[in-house]
């Protein structure tokens, strides 16, 4: 039981760290669960997520991705419409990865939950009226409990499994023994195949501006692990960093190649949701992780008193969006 607390983080209490600028986002609610930003600061956002064991303040509302435009002075979400012949009522997105292909076209690819199984949509957005076009929906036998994705083409991507069993209860067996069979995934269209594995639970993922990099987040290990991509989308371990902290989404910023990730201070009071002690939520900037001596800051963290559960932090030239697995969304000017 011990080491389970340990995954938890059950003891840890975490000291504010508030930046000056900081508003909650008007219109989110029932999460921010992931947030991808283009290059030329559009931001998605996905809100929504109901997942097993974890608290939801709208159990019946179907998932919904929103859209930020950070150029703008006092930027807003809006919500996006979805294509018809899409099922929005069992809409339940995750983990998010936007792709812009050669020709300008905007994919967005959304880890999808619908009916607690796992699938990966795939949507073309179409600025000019605020919509995401439905395209395919992705399912495979190696997709089993899909958390997030990082695109790598226009319909190729690597995912983390979570978990290795779907079944709720499985699941909970597989934390409390400390079962390393959580893995990542590649996919293609003409191949999908692991390309690692040995994690307590692989989290978020993202990719490092030259493309040689693949990050992947262990949330019950409190870690990050680097890996090289290969020409053939295999990967291998390179080094892991070891944080004091549940790490959830991984983001990075195209300019610095500095990894941005919201976090769970306590994994305990996450899963068992007490609105008189609500779940932490903090930021940390890790710059350098290649290096010997990598740099860790903790940007934001609060007790739950504003923001409970931080799940993702994206950053656009000084402009910070934190999100959270089931709560709102906070917008930072730094």
């Amino acid at each position: 039981l011990s080491s389970c607390r340990n995954k938890l983080n059950a003891s840890r209490e975490v000291a504010p760290v508030t930046p000056p600028n900081c508003r909650l986002i008007k219109g989110i609610e029932t999460g921010s669960e992931d947030i991808d930003i283009l290059p030329n600061g559009l931001a998605f956002i996905s809100s929504g997520l109901k997942y097993p064991g974890m608290k939801s303040f709208a159990p019946d509302k179907a998932g919904e991705i929103f859209l930020m435009d950070l150029n703008e002075d006092n930027p807003r979400a809006v919500e996006l419409r979805i294509s018809r012949g899409f099922d929005l009522a069992s809409f339940n997105p995750h983990g998010i990865s936007t792709y812009v292909d050669r020709d300008g076209a905007v994919y967005l690819f959304v880890v999808n939950h619908p009916h607690h199984k796992s699938t990966v949509e795939l949507f073309e957005f179409v600025e000019e009226d605020n919509s995401l076009v439905h395209l395919k929906t992705i399912q495979h036998d190696l997709l089993t409990s899909v958390n997030d994705i990082v695109a790598v083409g226009p319909d190729s991507f690597y995912a983390t499994n979570d978990h290795y069993f779907s079944d709720f209860i499985l699941m909970f067996f597989e934390v409390f023994l400390g079962l390393t069979w959580s893995n990542v995934v590649y996919y293609s269209p003409k191949e999908v195949k692991e390309v690692a594995s040995g994690f307590y639970s692989a989290n978020g993922i993202n990719i490092s501006p030259n493309k040689k990099h693949i990050y992947v987040a262990d949330i019950f290990d409190h870690s990050v692990h680097v890996m090289e991509k290969h020409a053939n989308w295999n990967l291998t371990h390179v080094k892991t960093l070891q944080l004091d902290t549940l790490v959830d989404n991984l983001s990075i910023d195209p300019h610095t190649g500095d990894i941005w990730t919201g976090c769970h201070p306590n994994g305990m009071k996450l899963l068992y949701y007490d609105p008189e002690n609500p779940p932490a939520s903090e930021v940390l900037r890790i710059q350098n992780i290649l290096s010997e001596e990598p740099v860790v800051t903790r940007v934001y963290a609060d007790s739950g008193s504003v923001l409970q559960g931080s799940s993702v932090a994206s950053i656009y030239e000084r402009k910070l969006l934190i999100g959270t697995v089931f709560h709102r969304a906070l917008y930072c000017e730094l």
